[in-house]
């Protein structure tokens, strides 16, 4: 299918642009058991569906897949998507953003888990909010943030039990971390709801970390921020998030980056908008006036008779693109400003000046009285 042909990935996901992660994954486990192949065996439509939401679930569950999505459409992930071909391409294993949700779905579908005892479990995916100002985000730069995080409690070494006892077999699953159930042909295991599927639990916990095995603290990372984000992009810092449990991986962290507004610029695309005032003589008789930019003050000549509203270009004043091809432009949006408080001698200048003023110092409005002339005969 083309990309012109596909639809929107959060249309088929049922989720507005805006939707969190937790969101786009309850919705994609959704579509993904109602549509399951091994639930609508035979059903063409329902694998196609299920193909379908996969894909978008694959681009939106990638912060940078996902940001190149919302930016640039289908054609900023042209590829990404692992469903273009007959069969299932990729894998659904622990290095995929599949792994954990298949293993909830598969249970769902058959009434259990997946048959395999949790060892390990990844930590939590972090958000952090950064807010930087107009020129940190034209030109990039490194921030230093503070960031809670969850550490192995040395007083139990991470067993979460008072010092001098230990971890017991769990009597429910012994050990196993799963209870097996029979249901008809199928035999399923569930993790255990007594241990969680730790396969021992805590009879007399630890004093400092509750039982937790783990303890609250905080780290200092650094982070680079390249030059031409914009509010709304997120940066990925792998496996800064929360710790992981039993030997699993860490989560990551997620910087949302927040633009402040600037007293002069304005930013469209990667083009720098800043309107700049001139009075009635300086439009008449042109000028030269000085222009700030990113980079400093630069001169710009303003030719005489410019109107109001005239946008100027400087090439190559804008913002850093941000997969590193180039700048933006400048756009110089030149306001006139109407005369006020006149004295007494200026309003007889002005007065003078409408007099002996022809139709040549105002071709805007002759020729706008002439299509009133036309409209109206």
């Amino acid at each position: 299918m083309a990309n012109g042909d596909k639809r929107d990935y959060y249309e088929i996901l049922g989720v507005h642009k805006n939707a969190s992660e937790t969101e786009i994954k309850k919705a994609f486990r959704k579509l993904a058991i109602q549509h399951h192949p091994d639930k609508n065996q035979g059903d063409k439509e329902a694998e196609e569906k299920f193909k379908e939401a996969t894909e978008a679930y694959e681009v939106l569950s990638d912060a940078q897949k996902r940001a190149q999505y919302d930016q640039f459409g289908h054609a900023g992930v042209s590829g990404a998507g692992g469903f273009s071909g007959g069969g299932f391409g990729g894998g659904f294993g622990a290095g995929s953003p599949f792994g954990d949700i298949f293993g909830d779905i598969f249970g769902d579908i058959f009434g259990g888990g997946n048959g395999r005892r949790s060892q390990g479990r990844r930590g939590d995916d972090l958000l952090y909010n950064m807010e930087i100002s107009f020129e940190e985000a034209a030109f990039g730069c490194e921030k230093k943030i503070e960031v809670p995080y969850a550490k192995r409690c040395s007083t139990c070494n991470g067993s979460g039990a008072k010092p001098g006892t230990d971890p017991k077999i769990c009597p429910t699953c012994r050990g196993a971390g799963q209870v097996r159930y029979q249901q008809g042909f199928f035999s399923v295991s569930k993790t255990c709801g007594q241990c969680n599927g730790e396969g021992k639990v805590v009879d007399d916990p630890c004093p400092d970390c509750r039982g937790k095995g783990s303890i609250k603290d905080t780290k200092t990372l650094s982070v680079k921020v390249p030059g031409g984000v914009e509010t709304g992009s997120r940066l990925k810092l792998t496996s800064e998030g929360g710790q992981g449990v039993k030997g699993g991986p860490n989560g990551d962290l997620y910087v949302a980056i927040s633009v402040k507004e600037h007293p002069l610029f304005q930013r469209e695309d990667d083009n720098v908008i800043c309107e700049i005032p001139i009075s009635f003589a300086q439009a008449a008789l042109g000028c030269e006036i000085e222009v700030p930019t990113l980079d400093g003050k630069v001169s710009m000549k303003i030719p005489d008779g410019t109107q109001s509203g005239k946008i100027y270009r400087l090439r190559g004043k804008g913002i850093p693109s941000l997969q590193g091809y180039g700048r933006g432009d400048q756009l110089v949006v030149v306001k006139v400003e109407t005369p006020t408080n006149l004295n007494k001698k200026q309003k007889e200048l002005l007065e003078e000046f409408a007099k002996i003023s022809g139709e040549e110092a105002h071709p805007m409005k002759k020729g706008f009285l002439d299509k009133v002339m036309d409209f109206l005969s």
